[in-house]
């Protein structure tokens, strides 16, 4: 039995080399994505900055994913987000502060974002967002060098910076929301042609739009979608359909297309204190492996409501 966990342990992390030697190859530019969410309804300031400030006081939220339980080196993320409007023409503001870890690679991104927002109708408004942001990548080479004999593989990345900006628009109403944007336009190489590899950003753009439909006084239906487009990866396309009882419970369930099916739940433990949780399972290869035990994200949300009753019930969005 002894020898049979180690076989296991070592073909984990042969497996998880693998897929880190084929995106750090010495030859080949790395072309870097944008973490995933599957619940970016809850976690869309990340994404485009025009949200910053709709809610219509201040919000904060937190999120953790842990992706491929059970896989060493696998991605996890964390995000910090808060925004509110500054009660000036429209204004909002926000900050964003998303890790992003695989194996040796370590990526966080500090966020400022700013929206204008416009009315359009009398239930209508579109919002337009400009995001600021510095990046922070740490590269530790010598993790992968314990296990093998490459010399090329020696020295690490510290704490490299690049600045970056990022556009959005962001249209919505108290049932219906709709957004474009690009959160980092600027297509940044990290290393020069000196080093041993060069991490170059793309541009990730975004479409993000949902409805509410009030099905009777005490359920409504919410089904959302997301596509992203990055050059050189496949479309990446997020449907979900979320049920909310007596403005309270939350369940659903996702689909992302030639990837993975998703399980969701929310509770609002107070008016404006969201916690919801999501449960992935690969539908690829990888989802069938034994070491693979899927994937868990959980999302806390608090909105600081002035008066009681400001919101007649919680916000779907």
């Amino acid at each position: 039995m002894k020898t049979l966990n180690l076989n296991t342990s070592y073909c984990k992390w042969i497996f998880g080399v693998l897929c880190l030697v084929g995106l750090l190859n010495t030859t080949s530019v790395i072309a870097q994505q944008d973490a995933q969410y599957t619940q970016y309804m809850y976690n869309t300031i990340s994404v485009n900055p025009g949200y910053a400030g709709s809610r219509g006081n201040l919000s904060v939220g937190l999120l953790h994913r842990s992706q491929w339980l059970g896989l060493d080196g696998a991605p996890t993320t964390q995000t910090f987000n808060m925004h509110s409007p500054i009660g000036y023409r429209g204004v909002g503001l926000g900050l964003s502060i998303v890790n992003d870890k695989i194996g040796p690679t370590s990526e966080t991104n500090f966020d400022v974002d700013f929206s204008y927002t416009i009315p359009v109708s009398v239930a209508a408004k579109i919002s337009f967002g400009l995001k600021g942001s510095v990046n922070l990548l740490d590269i530790r080479y010598s993790e992968l060098n314990q296990y093998a004999s490459d010399q090329s593989l020696q020295q690490d990345i510290s704490n490299r910076l690049s600045p970056n900006v990022g556009a959005g628009v962001y249209y919505h109403t108290d049932k219906f929301y709709a957004g474009l944007s690009v959160p980092r336009i600027l297509e940044t190489s990290h290393f020069d042609e000196s080093s041993l590899s060069t991490a170059k950003e793309q541009m990730n753009f975004y479409f993000i739009t949902g409805y509410v439909w009030d099905l009777n006084p005490n359920l409504k239906f919410k089904p959302t979608l997301l596509t992203k487009l990055v050059r050189g990866a496949p479309l990446q396309v997020d449907a979900s359909a979320n049920f909310m009882l007596s403005d309270k419970f939350i369940l659903g369930a996702a689909y992302r297309w030639s990837a993975a099916v998703s399980g969701m739940a929310g509770f609002y433990v107070s008016e404006g204190f969201l916690i919801g949780i999501a449960y992935d399972r690969e539908t690829t290869d990888l989802g069938n492996t034994s070491f693979n035990d899927g994937s868990f994200e959980i999302v806390l949300r608090y909105d600081f409501i002035k008066t009681k009753g400001n919101m007649k019930s919680p916000r779907f969005f």
